[in-house]
């Protein structure tokens, strides 16, 4: 664990607390920690998530109600196997899923995720057999909504039901591809019922025109995604009183949520709380496997 500023701005002033989620696959505890939970044994870490999220709410230290998660990256990945895996869903209000892996059937032939083969599998030999069980995408419109897959028929999970979920990419993301949000978005709003988590209520999608894989070119954008990200949480939660959000200004193929104005000094904050020279136009990021996973976010 470690302390963020705009964490404990964001979130931890205004009365949240916040859980980092150490699971394995992350190279938190070494070598073996991250190789528990490689190729068809990726499960592993989110059965721990899983197990991580039921213990707060077991703790009372959250509630479903008001429990989330989020994670970008392979973090994202994480996120999205949260909101389709059937147990999962039920454990949270809400997500943030950040530059995700969405499509594991097609990471591979997208951008560097050919580099990835030796952490997730490869899906075009039959590791695909795994892979697909933790694919969010397909979980969601073949598992959850028993949408026909390959010509064969499906059973839909009557049972599931998807926290709200705020997606956020780069357009210029040169690490995962901005496809593996846009298609789980569109998927998410025309596919999936209203009463079932689905449409544009529910759904929320932010893409960053520049910024590369950290999804951001300067603090003052940083600071606006996270801003949202958290706003996002807290109206999704029911912790305060919600802002009506909408679409506005797009424009060289950005999607925007405005921010509402009273917001400003938050952002400001946020930008004070960065070191300068953090983030540089462009500036890729690390790749997603093996990263340290981030935790659940939640209030009491």
């Amino acid at each position: 664990p470690h302390y963020s500023a705009g964490v404990g701005i964001g979130w931890l002033e205004r009365g949240g607390c916040k859980v980092i989620a150490n699971v394995r696959g992350g190279g938190e505890y070494g070598p073996s920690w991250h190789q528990a939970a490689l190729k068809e044994k990726r499960y592993k870490a989110y059965e721990d998530v899983e197990a991580v999220a039921a213990d707060v709410i077991k703790r009372g230290i959250s509630s479903t109600e008001k429990l989330a998660v989020i994670g970008g990256s392979n973090g994202g990945l994480m996120v999205g196997n949260m909101i389709t895996r059937p147990v999962a869903s039920s454990l949270f209000g809400a997500a943030v899923c950040q530059v995700p892996l969405l499509d594991m059937k097609r990471y591979s032939h997208l951008l560097a995720g050919a580099s990835w083969m030796a952490e997730y599998g490869d899906p075009d030999t039959d590791e695909w057999s795994f892979l697909r069980q933790h694919s969010p995408y397909q979980l969601l419109r073949h598992d959850r909504l028993g949408i026909a897959e390959d010509g064969e028929g499906r059973m839909a999970d009557d049972k599931w039901t998807c926290p709200k979920v705020l997606f956020t990419t780069s357009t210029r993301d040169d690490r995962v591809h901005p496809g593996h949000a846009r298609k789980m978005v569109k998927a998410m709003v025309d596919e999936v019922p209203p009463e079932k988590g689905g449409g544009a209520d529910n759904v929320f999608y932010f893409e960053n025109i520049e910024g590369g894989h950290g999804g951001a070119a300067d603090n003052k954008q940083r600071a606006y995604m996270w801003a949202l990200s958290y706003d996002f949480l807290w109206q999704s939660l029911a912790l305060r009183p919600s802002w009506a959000p909408g679409t506005s200004g797009a424009e060289d193929g950005e999607v925007r949520i405005d921010m509402p104005s009273g917001y400003a000094p938050a952002i400001a904050r946020l930008l004070a709380a960065q070191p300068r020279g953090a983030a540089r136009r462009g500036q890729p990021r690390g790749p997603a496997p093996g990263a340290r996973g981030r935790g659940g976010c939640g209030a009491p």
